[in-house]
């Protein structure tokens, strides 16, 4: 059966959360401070964090450095993946994966639509694997950040999850979905 195993052990993830934003900066940084928020209540530990603005390269850097990083386990971005011209977050992201995770933007597709209807069209949301890291990036808007991560992250990246999570599928944690 699906869900949280209340008898399994919780293994906090090391995860990095880097906001993509023109406009944004700590202060005002609502989605990244909710993600950031949700992950460490949920009992994992922040690793990182970082604004950066909408162009290529400096999205890139901090996410190749964390992919680098083995105290990253996995990285969420918010931001940048909409269909405005500054909206650069996929093409920055996506030629790093050595595997995408088509089934992400499916079900954030899924839920985002009851909450916003065909709105949900005008985000490219998705995520993949870059080497051993996984990188999930949402849209800007807190509700985006908060379907992203109450209906899809809070599960998948809970080791208690069953039949298994993506956090068994990370080095050190492997041995869990064993």
């Amino acid at each position: 059966m699906s869900g949280i195993d209340p008898g399994a052990v919780f293994h906090p993830l090391n995860i990095a959360v880097l906001t993509v934003s023109d406009t944004r900066d700590e202060a005002s940084d609502s989605s990244g401070k909710l993600l950031m928020d949700r992950l460490v209540q949920a009992g994992h530990k922040l690793a990182d964090r970082t604004i950066v603005k909408d162009v290529i390269e400096t999205i890139r850097a901090p996410i190749e450095r964390w992919i680098e990083d083995p105290d990253v386990d996995v990285i969420i971005s918010t931001g940048g993946t909409g269909f405005s011209p500054r909206d650069v977050t996929p093409e920055a992201v996506k030629p790093l994966f050595r595997r995408e995770m088509d089934g992400f933007a499916i079900l954030f597709h899924q839920i985002s639509q009851a909450n916003v209807g065909v709105a949900t069209l005008q985000s490219r949301a998705f995520a993949g694997q870059a080497q051993d890291t996984f990188i999930f990036c949402l849209p800007g808007s807190n509700g985006a950040c908060r379907d992203g991560w109450d209906h899809i992250l809070a599960y998948e990246l809970d080791s208690r999850h069953k039949p298994c999570s993506l956090a068994g599928t990370i080095p050190r944690l492997r041995h869990v979905c064993a």
